[in-house]
């Protein structure tokens, strides 16, 4: 039964992902947005919007790092597995932190505020329900096996990742994990699956053409000078 879990349940969550996006851009364009609440309430947002992205960030480029980069290849820059092992669980811990700071913040402005409460939906609840538990999960599994060496999920957790590509996943890999660390996988997992049916979606619309866009320029205007000359009709030429 596990084994058939750790073989079937990514390619399912897959298939959610890809299919639930291509249904939710066809039929659910306009809906394509993060819902903002910000008319209704800011200060908070100002606070936990910033504390919730830049920790979520860090916890994901830890993610990529650890189990997507092969531990021999850590070693062969002299990053040995203690020195991992230990940048991991203070950098970890720390991102952990602040993304639990930001959504504390965003949960209770959801909660106190009359407006932003009345537009949380069932899925905004689920959605910051199951996120919620992947962060706690992932931190409470770091510092559960965070004495002596710590466990090496580089390992196990990781080669059964990378197996996934193959189309044969090692799911022996993850028969050893400790359940801490399977239990955090599979919610992660289902947090993925969620994606496509939340406001999590926008994650898939980052401005990139912002880069390549002109500047925008804005010019002050002297109201003295306005108020003495005539109004002209039409365009007129810029000094």
């Amino acid at each position: 039964m596990t084994d058939t879990l750790w073989r079937v349940l990514p390619y399912a969550v897959l298939v959610l992902l890809v299919a639930g996006t291509v249904w939710r851009y066809r039929y659910d364009r306009f809906g394509w947005t993060t819902r903002s609440s910000q008319l209704y309430e800011s200060r908070l947002l100002r606070l936990g919007s910033p504390l919730f992205h830049y920790g979520i960030l860090f916890v994901f480029a830890g993610h990529l790092v650890g189990l997507l980069i092969p531990d021999s290849w850590t070693e062969a820059i002299g990053v040995h597995e203690h020195a991992y092992h230990l940048l991991s669980l203070y950098s970890g811990t720390a991102a952990g932190i602040l993304t639990l700071a930001g959504i504390a913040l965003l949960v209770f402005r959801r909660r106190t505020n009359g407006p932003v409460f009345r537009a949380t939906t069932v899925n905004d609840k689920l959605m910051y329900l199951v996120l919620l538990g992947a962060i706690v999960l992932g931190m409470w599994a770091k510092l559960a096996h965070a004495g002596g060496a710590g466990y090496n999920y580089r390992t196990t957790i990781g080669p059964w990742l990378r197996s996934l590509a193959t189309l044969d996943p090692d799911s022996g890999r993850m028969a050893g994990v400790p359940v801490l660390y399977q239990v955090h996988v599979v919610v992660g997992l289902l947090l993925i699956a969620l994606i496509p049916f939340t406001r999590l979606i926008h994650i898939f619309s980052a401005p990139v053409q912002y880069l390549l866009r002109p500047y925008i320029v804005y010019r002050s205007r002297d109201e003295r000078q306005l108020a003495a000359r005539p109004e002209r009709r039409g365009w007129e030429r810029v000094p």
